[in-house]
Order: structure tokens, then C-alpha cells, then sequence
């Protein structure tokens, strides 16, 4: 069994006294980092003013006004959102009995933020309780997806990560889509998305603070059931307690108090999945920490702890107006929250073998002329979206235009259109096809049928390596972005499988690692665009939402050159990657050495991953989609799949970009967005397929 698929149940005696001290570190931890944070700041308002105004009341109006209008919300601020998230995660892992739930791993930040940029692209002028009641509605819905489908057998904390990274990964994908729509309306939303202390007053507070008092002391109400539903729904029943019921009730207070946070400060990660898991570490040797009557308290402290130190150290680090105002508070809290991830992925244990894809055990068409007949039509309707692709957009063109073009007797308007989307159209095809093949490699490489570029952090670390050339060296030209990608996605892929390596390369660990580095990597994508010029960041999001906006022939070239080229060393190893998504043991039998083979192959899908990003972008899913449906339509041979798939991944691409650039032309829809709600759904079926597979 592995250390972290349940939260065991409570037993131990407290020891009030060592509990007392745990208490008592807390406080003065929070209390010195309070005392840091009102000193810091661009005025010159130092620790001794603070002191004399607080004990006497004395200090000039510029003096009051800082610590008044700007310090103490921003302070407040942090406390508020350390309680609620603390306080949450607790909960969720309790009821959930999973030690990385959390409102980020139950997709709770991403629904909540998505529903209020929503009402801001809109114009929706809420006041403060009717926006927190729209954050609620999101988070509520987004944490009871993630709920049903980590559900069922086989769960735990690997099926609920990656089903709460799915829903996060498109609920993002629709929210970048609007920040990039309606750049007037959600201007400086972006960096406030990644969770950012600034306030103006104390309205925000004053209205969710008694909102998160009183749901927190509902939770702490609840202790005792709490307590008794850790020994499992069986003997809660028997001592009177009825776990579905706690679990909606509990389920709905923790979405509130995380729906509160966001409210004040937007979305700041893994507060919730930190703060706790820290306590819960010290439980073993701190009886009585444990029950929640003093776990949810402690909870509480932790948070606030890690939320102000997080601030000090963002402001420390960068200075008072960078780190105060430009670099949001939650992208320090993510990174330190990723690290805690990985940290707890490394400890986990095998909880035995990795289960097949439910979609690919059975197909009609697995001989050689069912292949035929698959890759035929497939590529048939890869070139039908080719050619809808050339047609279709602001400007809709005939067959006839076409051919006119390739014969180069086209007028003036039909050559400018479709010289500016030949380059799309083959950035589409070509980074469609690169990463479904990577996706089939990785997951033949980790024996994971759900893992793809984007889970395992690969695609992220691609992203930051691109948009750091992006926006630091605008005027580079292909091959730096592409040797950048690329760079990126090896350092992702050396730290997420050197990670994973370590006593095995199992599968749920490898994900657990890959979610972590790709958060880790975010955040620094965040980081990256928060400091740079506006029209940086406006190409930055462009990229990060999966566009073909502006594509050149040049930039098509990296990702046709390094596809071209790994399809006759693939069609050479189509039978070690059939021999690897066995087991470690039969390769060895037959003399692959899988200590070559693997980091080749793995390799070479990180290079075809990092040219896709320079060519279209952060597109996440078609690495899981394409090689999934090809395994269902012609089986599992790699000889056999890998062109499949190929063909599947460009059809999806392409016709996402199509859609993109035609359904509200002139305006245009990333890419990426239509590729995700093609591919949510189907990783959504992929895993209430599974919640019954034994």
C-alpha cells in the first residue's frame, strides 16, 4: 500500500503540553512575520513608527494612511486567506481521507477564478458578497467533477491529482482564452490570478472576514465527526455518524472558505495543501495533534505562517514595489507548494500495477486491414481539415482560390490570405502530430496510460523556456525560441524521471512529480510575465493559450525537421516501446538495456514536445487523446498505433484552429481552448471508465 493513500484514523492520547508548544511556536512565528510585514513597504514607515503608533496613537497623516490604507489590509489580508485555505485543506483531506486534497488539487481556485474573470470580461458590476457567491458557485462545481471521478476503485491520491490537474489545466485554458478576449476589461487580472495580497482598504476583509470566522468555527464544530469518519464509513455508522451527509456538509463549508480566499486575493496555490500536510507530518510525534478539534486550529496558524512568509520573502527577495506590487504573493506559495508535493511524491510507495487503459482493450479493428482501413480514413480527414483550414476563417475562400494559388495565378487578396495561413495550417498538422507522438512514447516509457507532456510537466517546462526567450530577447528569431523550449523541457524531464527513478520508476510517483514540476514551472512562467512590458504580455498569453496567431514558415520548420527525422529512428524502436509498456523484466529477457533505451526514447519526446510549443504553443491533452484513440481503433502495437495517432493529433490541432479562427471571425479563439474542451471530456471519460476497473 502506498504511505499516502489514506489518512489514518486518530487513536493516540493527546499530550496537551506538546501540543500547547506547537501552539505557542505558531503563534510567535505569526506574530514575527506580522511584525516584518508592517515594516516593509516603498514608504519609509519603519518598525519604531509602527510601535509609537499603535502604543500612543501619535504619527503624521502620512504615517497613519500607509499602515491604514495599505499595510494593515494587505496584512489582514494574508491572515484572512492563510485561515481559509489552512482551514479548507484540512478539511478536504480529511473527508476526502486524501492527503493532497486541497482547493487546487480539487480544481476549487480554478472554478472560482474562472467564474469571476467571467463576471469581470462581462462587465458585471457584483458588490463584494455576490462576487464571493459566484466564486463559490464555480469552486463547488469544479471540487464535485473532481470528487466523482477520483472516486470509485482504484482511488487515491494519484487518480485525484490528475483528475483535479485535468479540470484545473481546461478550466485555465478558458480563462486565459478571456484574458486574452477582453484585454481592456480583465487588465492586471493576470498576475491577480496568481494570487496577489494587494489590497485597497479594508472592504474586502470586512466583508469575507466574518464570513471565513464563522465557517471555520463550523468546521471546528464538526471535530468530533471528523474523528469519528477517519475510521471509516463502516464504524462511523455504527458509533451514528452519516458520512455522506458530513462529507456535503464539510465539502460544501471548505469550497466556501476557499471561495472566500479567492475573492480577496484570487487564487493562491497550494496554501491548502501545504499548511496542513505540515501539521499532519508533525502529528506522529505530537499525540493529540491530530484530532481535529486541534488539527483545524493549527491548520489555521500554519496557513497563516506560510502565506505571510511567503510575502515577507517575495518582498525581500525582489524589493517593496516588485515584490509588493508586480510579482503576486501565490506564485511564492506555489513554488514552495510544488516543492511539497514532490517531497511527499518521493515517499510514496507502490500501491501495485498500473492498470490498462480501459479504452484500448478491445478493438474490431486490429489486423492489418482494419489498420489500413483506419489510417486511410484518418488521413483522409487530417487532409479534409488541411484543406477547411486553408478555405475557412475571417475571410472564407473556394476550392477554386486554392488551386489558383498553387498554380501562383491568384489576385492580390486570395495570395495574402493564404500565404498567411499556410504557415498555420502546417504549424497545426505538424505540432499536432509531434506531440501525439510524444504523448505514445511517454506513456509506453512510464507504463502510464494517462500521463502526456503537459501532466508530467514536460510542456510547462517547454513554455518557460520559450516565453523567458519571448520576453526577455523580443527580436529572437526561431531557433533560439525553439533551442529554448527545448532546454526547458530537458530540464523538466531530467528532474521529473531523476525524481522518479529513485527506488523505481513507478507510475503514480512519476505523475505526483510531474503535477509538482509543472506547477513549480508556472509559477515561474508567471513570474517571467508579471516583470515585462504589456505587449510582452500580451504575446507571452498568446503562447501560453496554444495559438497559431502569426505563424511563419521559419517557425514550422524546427518541429518538421525533428519529426521528420524521429520517424525512421521510431519505426526502428516501435518493438522496444512495445516491450517496455510491459514491465522492466521482459525487455531485460530480450536484450534491451533500458537504461539506453528509455532516456533515448524519452528524450526524443521531449524534443518533439519542445519544437510543438515553438511552433504553436502550450497545448495540453492531444498527447493524451490521440495515442488513447488510436489504441482503441487499431490496438496497442506501436508499429501499428504511432502513425495513428500522428494523424489523430494533426486532425484535432488542426481542426481546433480552424474552429479557432472561424466561429467568431474576425476575432479568433486560441487553439489550445478548443483542444482542451475536446480533451477534458475524453480524460474525463477515461477516468469514470476506470472508477470500476478493479
Amino acid at each position: 500500500m502506498s504511505q499516502l493513500t489514506a489518512i489514518p484514523p486518530v487513536a493516540a492520547p493527546a499530550r496537551r503540553l506538546r501540543v500547547a508548544s506547537v501552539v505557542v511556536v505558531g503563534l510567535v512565528a505569526a506574530a514575527l512575520l506580522a511584525a516584518v510585514h508592517l515594516t516593509q513597504g516603498t514608504a519609509d514607515v519603519g518598525l519604531a513608527d509602527l510601535v509609537r503608533l499603535l502604543l500612543d496613537g501619535s504619527g503624521t497623516e502620512q504615517e497613519v494612511a500607509v499602515v491604514v490604507a495599505s499595510r494593515m489590509p494587505r496584512l489582514l489580508a494574508g491572515v484572512l486567506v492563510g485561515v481559509a485555505l489552512g482551514v479548507s485543506g484540512a478539511a478536504l483531506q480529511s473527508i476526502a481521507r486524501n492527503p493532497l486534497a486541497s482547493p487546487d488539487t480539487l480544481g476549487v481556485d480554478a472554478g472560482a477564478y474562472l467564474l469571476l474573470v467571467l463576471a469581470i470580461a462581462l462587465r458585471w458590476t457584483l458588490p463584494l458578497p455576490f462576487a464571493g457567491g459566484l466564486a463559490f458557485v464555480g469552486g463547488l462545481a469544479a471540487a464535485a467533477l473532481v470528487l466523482t471521478l477520483a472516486s470509485g476503485a482504484g482511488s487515491g491520491p494519484t487518480r485525484l491529482v490528475l483528475a483535479g490537474s485535468a479540470i484545473a489545466m481546461a478550466l485555465d485554458s478558458v480563462t486565459v482564452t478571456l484574458l486574452l478576449l477582453f484585454r481592456t476589461e480583465t487588465s492586471g487580472l493576470f498576475a491577480w490570478g496568481s494570487g496577489s495580497l494587494a489590497q485597497y482598504g479594508l472592504s474586502s476583509v470586512t466583508w469575507m472576514g466574518p464570513l471565513v470566522l464563522l465557517t471555520a468555527g463550523a468546521l471546528v464544530a464538526l471535530s468530533g465527526r471528523l474523528d469519528i469518519h477517519g475510521l471509516g464509513d463502516d464504524a462511523a455508522a455504527v458509533l451514528g455518524v452519516n458520512s455522506r451527509r458530513l462529507r456535503l456538509v464539510v465539502v460544501l463549508l471548505a469550497v466556501l472558505l476557499a471561495a472566500a480566499s479567492v475573492t480577496v486575493a484570487g487564487p493562491i496555490g497550494f496554501v491548502g495543501l501545504a499548511a496542513p500536510a505540515i501539521v499532519r507530518l508533525l502529528g506522529p510525534r505530537i499525540p493529540g495533534l491530530l484530532r481535529h478539534r486541534v488539527l483545524l486550529p493549527v491548520s489555521a496558524l500554519s496557513g497563516i505562517v506560510v502565506v505571510l512568509g511567503a510575502d515577507v520573502l517575495v518582498r525581500f527577495a525582489l524589493g517593496a514595489q516588485v515584490g509588493g506590487v508586480e510579482v503576486p504573493t501565490g506564485v511564492v506559495t506555489s513554488l514552495f507548494g510544488a516543492v511539497f508535493l514532490v517531497v511527499l511524491a518521493c515517499r510514496y510507495r507502490s500501491s501495485g500495477p498500473v492498470r490498462p487503459a480501459p479504452v484500448a482493450r478491445s478493438s474490431r479493428l486490429r489486423g492489418r486491414r482494419g489498420f489500413v482501413v483506419v489510417a486511410v480514413v484518418v488521413a483522409v480527414a487530417a487532409g479534409a481539415a488541411a484543406v477547411s483550414g486553408l478555405l475557412l476563417g475571417d475571410a472564407w475562400l473556394l476550392t477554386g482560390d486554392l488551386a489558383n494559388w498553387v498554380a501562383g495565378r491568384s489576385g492580390p487578396i486570395v495570395t495574402n490570405v493564404l500565404d498567411a495561413r499556410v504557415p498555420r495550417v502546417l504549424a497545426a498538422l505538424v505540432a499536432g502530430a509531434a506531440l501525439a507522438v510524444a504523448g505514445a512514447i511517454i506513456q509506453a516509457g512510464c507504463r502510464n496510460p494517462l500521463a502526456e507532456p503537459g501532466i508530467l510537466g514536460v510542456t510547462s517546462g517547454a513554455g518557460l523556456g520559450a516565453v523567458l526567450v519571448l520576453t526577455l530577447v523580443p527580436t529572437a528569431g526561431t531557433w533560439p525560441i525553439t533551442g529554448a523550449a527545448f532546454a526547458g523541457a530537458m530540464v523538466a524531464s531530467v528532474v521529473v524521471f531523476g525524481l522518479a527513478a529513485r527506488g523505481g520508476l513507478e507510475s503514480d510517483r512519476l505523475v505526483l512529480i510531474g503535477v509538482g514540476v509543472a506547477a513549480a514551472a508556472d509559477a515561474l512562467i508567471t513570474v517571467v510575465i508579471v516583470l515585462t512590458d504589456p505587449w510582452s504580455i500580451a504575446k507571452a498569453l498568446t503562447w501560453l493559450s496554444g495559438s497559431t496567431y502569426r505563424r511563419t514558415l521559419p517557425l514550422v520548420v524546427p518541429a518538421t525537421t525533428v519529426l521528420l527525422l524521429s520517424v525512421p529512428l521510431l519505426g526502428g524502436a516501435h518493438r522496444t516501446l512495445d516491450l517496455l509498456a510491459v514491465d522492466d523484466d521482459t525487455p531485460r529477457l530480450v536484450g534491451v538495456r533500458l537504461d539506453r533505451a528509455r532516456p533515448l526514447l524519452l528524450g526524443v519526446a521531449c524534443l518533439l514536445t519542445a519544437t510543438a510549443v515553438s511552433a504553436v504553443g502550450v497545448i495540453s491533452f492531444v498527447g493524451l487523446v490521440a495515442p488513447h484513440a488510436a489504441r482503441a481503433l487499431v490496438g496497442a502495437r506501436h508499429a501499428r498505433m504511432l502513425p495513428v495517432a500522428a494523424l489523430l493529433g494533426a486532425l484535432l490541432v488542426s481542426a481546433a484552429d480552424t474552429l479557432g479562427r472561424t466561429v467568431i471571425a474576425p476575432g479568433q479563439l486560441p487553439a489550445g481552448l478548443l483542444a482542451a474542451l475536446v480533451g477534458t471530456p475524453y480524460f474525463v471519460w477515461l477516468l469514470w471508465r476506470s472508477r470500476s476497473v478493479d
